[in-house]
């Protein structure tokens, strides 16, 4: 398709700054077995928490809300969904675990997206794995209740064939190595977003074969950090970069750097949220204070305590209630609302 022919992918050129960025992602993948070796019992309980966070956050972009007493219940111990929300997060919760075991045994092709699409879909009336068959235009609602189109997709009559090209173009570029797999990688998804072949669901299917392709190029981070929360502390410059780098995407002509740095950032930051927590953990780095202030301030949405000690293995509630209230007197965080239905929010 568009950003992997293989003209585009010869012509793409690197500031100091982004091959810096490629190295440094390179490094931490590098650094992967030596934290596995480290502490398997926080890999655990990280790969729990990823889990829940990745089937909640990348449902919630998509304006999906399941109760957190049900979240865990249907993500962890697989319980039957009750309503569409539900059924929804429950069909990325085994799209997602799907994923997790055999990644390296998907290929890129429209059957695998297909098949993924359909068990999203699963307990939902109506099936999924077909594609779209009427066109289907990004829009953003406006406050005062107006529409602007921020794309037009492929339309439905071409879309199997766009898929079909999409998947050939990205076997061929991995195959000669035209580009670094972390080019050739996020383009195929903004290819993916840009001809959204689905009539529901582009979004988080993007999402679950970012993962797929991560794994199968050896970026295993999202196992133990959820991608898909990291994206949605910062939706709106995942929105923003899309809308970007997919003008002009029809006539081959668009800007593909705004995306690959956003979806390089996103990487990077996972990484070192990884390190951070299998070195706090395994070295004691900062002391338990330290560790649950570094959570919180790395949260950019409101957050529970269920949450926070999910985010930090071996730590007391007692605890983790102390320091709530320590950065509470210093002004950094408040809660909102009461009871065990309250959440905090960063104030700086």
């Amino acid at each position: 398709m568009h950003s992997l022919a293989p003209a585009f992918l010869a012509g793409l050129r690197f500031d100091a700054t982004q091959l810096a960025t490629l190295r440094a992602i390179g490094e931490y993948r590098g650094k992967q077995t030596l934290f596995y070796q480290q502490a398997p019992e926080a890999l655990k309980r990280l790969r729990q928490v990823a889990v829940v966070e990745s089937s909640e956050s990348s449902n919630r972009l998509e304006g999906v809300t399941v109760a957190a007493s049900r979240l865990k219940a249907i993500v962890l111990k697989n319980t039957l969904p009750k309503d569409r929300s539900e059924q929804e997060v429950a069909g990325y919760r085994d799209a997602l675990a799907l994923i997790h075991e055999s990644a390296r045994d998907m290929a890129f092709t429209p059957n695998i997206m297909l098949q993924l699409h359909a068990m999203m879909y699963r307990y939902m009336p109506n099936p999924g794995g077909r594609w779209k068959q009427t066109d289907n235009d990004i829009i953003e609602r406006q406050p005062d209740g107006s529409v602007r189109i921020r794309f037009r997709p492929t339309p439905a009559h071409l879309t199997p064939e766009a898929v079909e090209a999409l998947a050939r173009h990205y076997g061929e570029a991995v195959d000669r190595s035209i580009q670094d797999p972390l080019v050739i990688l996020p383009l195929a998804i903004l290819d993916f977003l840009c001809i959204h072949p689905f009539p529901d669901g582009n979004g988080r299917m993007a999402r679950l074969l970012t993962l797929m392709l991560l794994y199968q190029f050896g970026y295993e981070v999202g196992r133990y950090i959820s991608l898909e929360r990291v994206i949605e502390d910062s939706k709106e410059s995942y929105y923003e970069t899309l809308e970007k780098s997919s003008q002009g995407w029809h006539e081959g002509q668009h800007d593909i750097k705004p995306w690959l740095d956003y979806f390089w950032g996103i990487l990077l930051r996972a990484y070192r949220e990884f390190e951070e927590r299998i070195g706090t953990v395994h070295y004691g780095r900062g002391g338990k204070t330290e560790q649950v202030r570094e959570a919180v301030l790395s949260r950019n949405q409101p957050f529970s305590i269920s949450e926070l000690e999910a985010a930090c293995p071996g730590i007391s509630r007692d605890m983790v209630r102390l320091v709530l209230r320590q950065m509470k007197d210093e002004r950094l965080i408040e809660p909102t609302g009461k009871g065990r239905a309250a959440k905090w929010v960063r104030l700086a």
